[in-house]
């Protein structure tokens, strides 16, 4: 009988089936990356201020001229914290599955290439390189995961 029918609507949280004999790297990204993408999605939604004092002042709210509607920012703090819970919910089930590789990979190295790229042009402060390192840190760390687990192992859960 498939598990995902059974932890989804009879089982309770403490007796999901947990999968054996995943090396635990795999859990370490996604709480990782979790954790970390849940910081930086929710920073600029709960304190647009202290947030432009380190990464500058945005222009998307010029059109109103009201602080409240930096809705770019906004947009994409609300996106990352997104990819945020997916990973930590894939973390808190023990699940590494293709979808979560490559929702992960792609997250960080798309967040990437806009970091070097708009520092780059001059658009936002060098302090985004910061996270352009930390988001090839986590390609790399996937890139583990990936090679060492192979494509038939990810597939198996």
């Amino acid at each position: 009988m498939n598990t995902a029918v059974h932890h989804s609507r009879n089982w309770p949280d403490s007796a999901v089936p947990r999968p054996k004999g995943r090396g635990i790297a795999d859990y370490y990204l996604l709480w990782t990356q979790g954790i970390y993408y849940g910081l930086t999605g929710l920073w600029p939604l709960v304190s647009i201020e202290t947030f432009q004092l380190v990464t500058g002042r945005k222009t998307d709210h010029l059109p109103t001229g009201r602080d409240a509607d930096h809705w770019l920012v906004m947009t994409v703090g609300v996106l990352v914290t997104a990819v945020s819970l997916a990973l930590l919910t894939a973390a808190w089930r023990r699940v590494v599955s293709p979808e979560i590789a490559v929702l992960g990979i792609a997250a960080a190295l798309g967040l990437t290439a806009i970091d070097v790229l708009y520092v780059s042009r001059g658009v936002i402060r060098p302090v985004y390189l910061v996270d352009a390192g930390l988001e090839i840190v986590l390609v790399l760390m996937w890139a583990g995961v990936v090679l060492t687990k192979g494509k038939r192992s990810l597939l198996i859960n």
